[in-house]
């Protein structure tokens, strides 16, 4: 047999049963069609040391705005690693406003008011900082953010005081009913429908600098939770972007897209009538490009305190966060999607959330059951036993991000209170019950490199040095999977990617260091050195290419 590639002297695990290691790996179309031994014989157009390198199969995360993350590289970091404290906000704000011509906005991403003693900006300092420009800062969480007066003239309203109440999120005010410039969850429209769409060329360049950046840290696959709503994507023509983005070589990882519910509509003549335009639904497209659940928000932020608990948080009595649309009609959604044929993934970070998600789902089962439907649940922030169960039980599948224990712990705790912060980002006891769990980031909301999810879901520690959950840290090997198997099923791909074995797509990532022998407290610090995609380096710091 004549090959594409022979990739040799490779430390491979592969996370196949039947042959959990290996040294050499064939690649024909794409495709891996032989290790070790199947591969005698052979010949190849190119033959590619590596040098004896440890290899994984490449990492794949089930939760990362890959355009989101490109937009955001082009935006003022306001992150806690770029500024400590709230004079460093305002001065960081006040020069890149400076830097601007008149009239163009300020944007700013990633700040956390947990760490920046608990305030957020507001509408009057943003004022004194951007020199009459119209101003949003984006929290980190994406749930909410900051305007300044400026910006609500750009939205349409003369007098601040005009700006109107949205259902499913919060305009804050003050004592006067003036507004501070905070809007939470879906009163974040009011903004986004100025801002968006931003121009098609535009947002196809945040994708290819999203996934420059993804391919760098060893990422192969991504899923994209929400395009083409009102609060995640760019517009209606997302996809458009995303296939334009593949035409130019310009998205280098595989994507699965997840269009937000608001997006669907009635279809005439599809059975039973519910989807995008021509009955298009999950499963649409190939190995590289593909249409995957749908996304539907039930809750907010736990950090920003949006998120639907069944009891006050610790920290603010008397708020239980709250859902983002009427209960009934979201389970109504989940039952039209579900009878529909469509994948479901539900936000939902509180406890309460959660519930809501689980009788929606069950219900929607009975009333049309579908076999293997892997609704899932993104986030799945705050659990306990019970329904850790009912997970398994209906097949569903949690989506919580290991790497919220390392970034955003220490506000998770501070919500919560110490002892319920026990019950966030469980991973072991969904494995434990048999559930196949993902790895994910929630990137740009936290950083998005699959080594530090690794690092994170191994050590469970906050950015203060306090461990969250030990009794839900995950063995090097487990996190291994989530971050390439699990992830995979969650897709419904397992049969395509997440292990190395003849037949599965060419995708991997070469290391520095084998992550099951480092060090758990050093697995951070090892290094991507390459990524291959297919059979093809789209990531090359070894100098294979040469």
């Amino acid at each position: 047999m004549q090959l594409d590639v022979l990739f040799t002297n490779g430390d491979i695990t592969t996370l196949d049963p039947d042959r959990p290691a290996a040294r050499r790996m064939g690649v024909l179309g794409g495709v891996l069609v032989g290790l070790d031994d199947d591969l005698d014989g052979c010949t190849a157009a190119a033959v590619v040391d590596l040098g004896g390198a440890p290899v994984v199969p490449g990492f794949h995360d089930a939760h990362h705005h890959l355009s989101m993350r490109g937009q955001r590289s082009l935006q003022l970091d306001l992150r806690p690693s770029a500024v400590t404290s709230m004079d460093a906000l305002r001065t960081a704000v006040r020069e890149h406003a400076e830097r601007l011509p008149e009239g163009a906005w300020v944007r700013g991403h990633g700040y956390d008011q947990n760490r920046l003693g608990g305030a957020h900006p507001t509408r009057a300092e943003l004022d004194a900082l951007t020199g009459g420009r119209p101003a949003w800062l984006a929290h980190n969480s994406a749930h909410m953010g900051v305007v300044n007066t400026a910006a609500i003239r750009a939205m349409g309203f003369a007098d601040p005081r005009a700006l109107p109440d949205v259902p499913g999120g919060t305009v804050e005010r003050d004592v006067t009913g003036a507004p501070t410039g905070l809007l939470t969850e879906q009163a974040q429209s009011l903004v986004y429908r100025v801002l968006r769409p931003q121009p098609l060329e535009d947002f196809v360049r945040a994708i290819e600098l999203g996934s420059e950046a993804a391919l760098s840290e060893g990422l192969t696959s991504i899923t994209e939770p929400g395009i083409a709503g009102r609060l995640t994507g760019n517009g209606p023509a997302d996809l458009h972007a995303f296939q334009i983005a593949r035409e130019r070589g310009a998205l280098g990882v595989r994507a699965t897209v997840m269009p937000e519910m608001s997006a669907l509509h009635d279809v005439d003549g599809a059975e039973p009538g519910f989807g995008l335009d021509l009955g298009l639904r999950t499963g649409l497209g190939d190995d590289t490009l593909r249409v995957g659940a749908v996304k539907l928000f039930s809750d907010g932020s736990l950090i920003g305190r949006t998120a639907s608990m069944c009891c006050d948080y610790a920290d603010a009595a008397g708020n239980r966060g709250f859902t983002q649309d009427d209960p009934e009609r979201l389970r109504e959604q989940i039952s039209r999607a579900h009878r529909a044929g469509w994948q479901i993934a539900a936000h939902a970070i509180g406890d309460a959330a959660v519930q809501l998600v689980l009788d929606a789902y069950a219900r929607a089962q009975r009333q049309t059951p579908r076999a293997d439907a892997r609704h899932r649940i993104e986030h799945c922030g705050v659990t306990s036993d019970a329904q850790i169960a009912e997970i398994a039980r209906l097949g569903v599948v949690p989506v919580p991000q290991g790497r919220f224990v390392d970034e955003l712990g220490d506000g998770i705790i501070a919500a919560l209170g110490a002892e319920r912060a026990q019950l966030a980002y469980r991973q072991l006891s969904f494995l434990r019950a048999g559930v196949e769990v993902p790895g994910s980031s929630d990137c740009p909301v936290v950083e998005g490199a699959p080594l530090l999810g690794i690092h994170a879901l191994v050590n469970r520690e906050t950015a203060a040095g306090q461990v969250l959950g030990a009794e839900e840290r995950l063995t090097p090997l487990q996190a291994l999977r989530a971050y390439t198997r699990g992830s995979a099923y969650a897709d419904h791909q397992e049969h395509r990617k997440g292990r190395l074995a003849r037949g599965m797509l060419a995708d991997f990532t070469v290391l520095s260091e084998d992550l099951t022998r480092v060090d758990r407290r050093a697995i951070k610090d090892v290094e991507v050195l390459a990524t291959v995609v297919g059979g093809e380096i789209k990531h090359d710091r070894l100098g294979l290419t040469g």
